[in-house]
């Protein structure tokens, strides 16, 4: 090796440890150079799409580059995961992941789980409530719950298909309550508003959706929300109780939406994305958005998001065995 060689390695090797000193920081100062792919695993114009364009709208302002939001829907949820989870981890790929994520693996769909992404932060909450028809004998929680007890089998319960998560709300509450997931059998629906036409026609007894979702019922006067599955009330339906307060039942649980990215997205990129989103779930033009539409506000960094997920999908498991439908640990 001459001696030109050795120097000229010298000086490299310093100017590569140089660069990677000043790595972290560069990158996070560069990101992002170019336009933003947004997934989203759900339809156009569905509560997920619409709160990923908000989210998508405000970034834009804040990264000052495109933020271009995709549709991938198919599989119940699995082909848009998909996507998020095997894009390149370099923070131009990311997506709004959902409660799904926490349940489509126990259903033998998939092998993604939580921890498949790198969570960047949780955006919204919607818990479902307990609706009964207007004009049906259970004028509280607790009447309907004796009345459970009292018949086991004898009432019926719809809201989403079988094994959605409006199913294993039923599922989770019924286990808290100490009785199996037969005490209340499930008439599948196409989603929440079949279901709630059902109740007010007498076809089904109880109706487990987000109260949003049961809003137009209820203004009609044609049905009324008992308690929600939450740990405290929803400002928007502040006459509401929880379960805890209805009959002393410490049950939660919700349809959640959150942003994740490819796993092993650079800690710099990620806490970028991590600061922005919460500066966005805190601004005025988001929370209006979102009350404009009954949508729960919540927030969770990227910790906090990934306890969530891990709790939940701890969760949907225990309600999946309960209803007979898990396929996979």
């Amino acid at each position: 090796m001459t001696e030109f060689t050795r120097r000229h390695l010298m000086v490299t090797a310093a100017g590569v440890g140089l660069a990677s000193q000043l790595s972290a920081p560069a990158i996070a100062q560069a990101f992002p150079a170019r336009p933003i792919t947004l997934v989203v695993p759900w339809g156009a114009g569905g509560g997920t799409d619409a709160t990923a364009r908000i989210v998508g709208s405000l970034m834009e302002k804040e990264f000052g580059q495109p933020v271009n939001v995709v549709n991938r829907t198919g599989g119940s949820g699995v082909v848009g995961h998909s996507a998020i989870a095997t894009g390149a981890p370099d923070g131009y790929t990311i997506g709004m992941v959902t409660v799904e994520i926490s349940m489509m693996h126990w259903q033998g769909l998939t092998q993604l789980k939580p921890d498949s992404y790198t969570p960047l932060a949780l955006m919204n909450e919607d818990p479902p409530g307990v609706q009964v028809s207007a004009s049906g004998p259970y004028k509280d929680l607790k009447s309907l719950a004796d009345a459970i007890k009292a018949n086991p089998g004898k009432l019926k319960a719809s809201g989403t298909g079988q094994g959605g998560i409006w199913h294993l709300a039923l599922v989770g509450w019924l286990g808290a309550m100490g009785l199996p997931a037969s005490a209340v059998p499930w008439v599948p629906s196409n989603g929440a508003a079949p279901a709630m036409q059902d109740l007010a026609a007498g076809g089904v007894d109880i109706v487990t959706c987000s109260v949003p979702e049961a809003k137009a019922m209820l203004d009609a006067g044609r049905a009324k929300s008992l308690a929600i599955m939450a740990a405290a009330r929803n400002p928007q339906f502040a006459d509401v109780p929880t379960l805890k307060e209805a009959i002393g039942v410490d049950y939660t649980v919700g349809a959640w939406r959150g942003i994740a990215a490819p796993k092993n997205l650079p800690a710099p990129i990620a806490e970028r994305y991590t600061a922005v989103l919460k500066k966005i779930n805190e601004s005025k033009e988001f929370r209006d958005f979102m009350s404009a539409r009954g949508f729960g506000v919540k927030w969770a960094d990227a910790a906090g998001f990934a306890k969530f997920m891990d709790e939940g999908n701890t969760a949907m498991g225990v309600a999946m065995k309960a209803a007979g439908l898990a396929r996979s640990s």
